[in-house]
């Protein structure tokens, strides 16, 4: 499992011009699912997300986890994560878990972060989606599950 987090001041997705989530300040997290990916990805990742110190304390350094700032979680699945680019100029999405897969985990992820007492919204799997992100800092994090 691999995903991108941005802090940011406020987040949304729309689906055929229509709003779908929207939140304000806290962080979007692209997620992508590969091939193999267990509940141990998944437990791994929403403890990281949920206790990364990357918001400002009050003396404005990044040594506060959301919690602090009281934030929320805008979730989008994005399979595009796994796109291999080592050959050719049309990338390779082999690594990617088939979508039924990809949406179990995904929401496994979700609901999570959830138990852990976040507020967690989403895209819509598998849809067309404009995410609109208003980075704060910026400030963006990568991880990945495997290897750590």
């Amino acid at each position: 499992m691999k995903l991108v987090l941005q802090r940011v001041r406020r987040a949304g997705v729309l689906v055929n011009d229509e709003s779908v989530a929207e939140i304000g300040p806290g962080a979007v997290v692209l997620l992508g699912v590969a091939k193999g990916d267990t509940q141990a990805d998944i437990d791994y990742l929403a403890r990281k997300v949920s206790q990364l110190r990357v918001y400002d304390d009050e003396e404005g350094k990044l040594n506060a986890s959301i919690d602090a700032v009281e934030g929320s979680f805008l979730v989008v699945s994005q399979f595009t994560l796994y796109g291999d680019c080592r050959k050719g100029n049309r990338p390779s999405y082999i690594e990617s878990a088939p979508p039924e897969e990809a949406k179990a985990l995904f929401g496994q992820f979700v609901e999570r972060l959830r138990e852990m007492g976040h507020i967690v919204k989403t895209g819509i799997f598998r849809a067309s989606m404009v995410v609109d992100i208003e980075n704060d800092g910026p400030v963006t994090i990568i991880m990945e599950s495997r290897g750590k």
